[in-house]
């Protein structure tokens, strides 16, 4: 069983999707995260054990490996293509309620910022870290966060921008749901975003990388 684990891990650390995915090239022909996490399913291993041993360490792994310059938007792309590949054969389990999700994160670009890249990694890593994530897309102003914080209450939020003049734009989302959901947790990041801005603005938290949300929101759960 745990061999099946550790090659689960593998795959998603390296970016293997499946068989017929030629990438990595070391990996060419063997299973990938699909079929090992059909594998592991089969053979009794559960949801949870299967998120606990394999996807959080092996995105832990990627998102540390990020952090630290050693591989790049590419092959961070790769992994979380790998990882979403075996989320399909466990997202059901979460429908059914059979496993439960350490939580709710919204996410979305601010208004009038069409970048996504950024955002898209964060949500990959976080539903890696078995949180339910709810992406709102793109350009997206404080009446789209507060509808999706009305109807999850205790969810933490996500804000992204690319844009210096974007960045401005988080300012009033951040008081807005504030003023509305004083406790509510809010989480900023993009290129322009620095620590600095995130207190002036009133949020809570601020990583120059994924990583860094994935830790804590960790830590706010555990």
């Amino acid at each position: 069983m745990s061999d099946i684990l550790n090659k689960l891990a593998q795959c998603i650390e390296y970016g293997k999707i499946s068989k017929d995915c030629p990438y990595p090239p070391n990996m060419k022909d063997q299973n990938g995260a699909d079929e090992l996490t059909k594998l592991a399913l089969e053979n009794g291993i559960s949801p949870d054990e299967i998120l606990e041993k394999s996807l959080i360490p092996a995105m832990a792994n990627v998102g540390n490996k990020f952090s630290r310059m050693e591989i790049y938007v590419p092959q961070m792309l790769m992994s979380a293509k790998a990882m979403s590949s075996s989320m399909i054969h466990i997202k059901p389990y979460f429908i059914s309620g059979e496993t439960k999700r350490k939580g709710t994160f919204i996410i979305g670009t601010v208004t009038g910022d069409l970048h996504d890249i950024g955002k898209n990694l964060v949500s990959m890593m976080i539903e890696g870290g078995g949180w339910e994530v709810i992406d709102l897309g793109v350009d997206v102003g404080e009446v789209k966060f507060l509808e999706a914080l009305n109807k999850n209450q205790n969810a933490v939020i996500g804000l992204s921008a690319l844009l210096t003049t974007t960045m401005e734009n988080m300012k009033n989302i951040v008081l807005a749901i504030k003023e509305k959901y004083p406790n509510s947790k809010i989480l900023v990041g993009g290129a322009p975003v620095t620590n600095e801005y995130c207190k002036k603005i009133g949020a809570d938290f601020y990583s120059p990388d994924p990583q860094g949300a994935v830790n804590y929101l960790k830590k706010l759960v555990s």
